[in-house]
């Protein structure tokens, strides 16, 4: 079966989520420190960057309503073929700063679906 909009959409909340969860409580020492946790946290930024990947190809106008989109495709690039460029300062940035961010706008892209469904 085919997937939607809205499940990509969903996959990136998940990993929002994730991201939220495995840091809480975490500082950046302990998560500079623990190459599982920043594993962890990568996977999950590589698959909100896959399925804004998809999403610009399958919804355009989702795609354009999320701020950053681009960039967060070419953050995944970045984790996936230029890992060791990566910096975990930047990392962790983003998963503290932007992906709380994101979230909310993903949310707000669902009720958006969920109201477009309905009608």
């Amino acid at each position: 079966m085919p997937r939607d909009a809205r499940t990509y959409v969903l996959d990136i909340v998940d990993s929002c989520d994730a991201v939220a969860s495995a840091l809480e409580g975490v500082d950046f020492e302990s998560y500079e420190m623990s190459r599982v946790l920043r594993s962890a946290v990568e996977r999950e930024f590589i698959t909100i960057g896959e399925a804004m990947r998809v999403l610009r190809g399958l919804a355009p106008e989702v795609f354009a309503r999320i701020t950053q989109a681009h960039r967060i495709v070419d953050f995944r690039n970045q984790l996936t073929h230029e890992y060791s460029s990566v910096s975990n300062a930047i990392v962790w940035t983003i998963a503290v700063r932007e992906a709380p961010m994101l979230r909310v706008e993903c949310m707000r892209e669902l009720a958006a679906l969920d109201g477009s469904i309905a009608d």
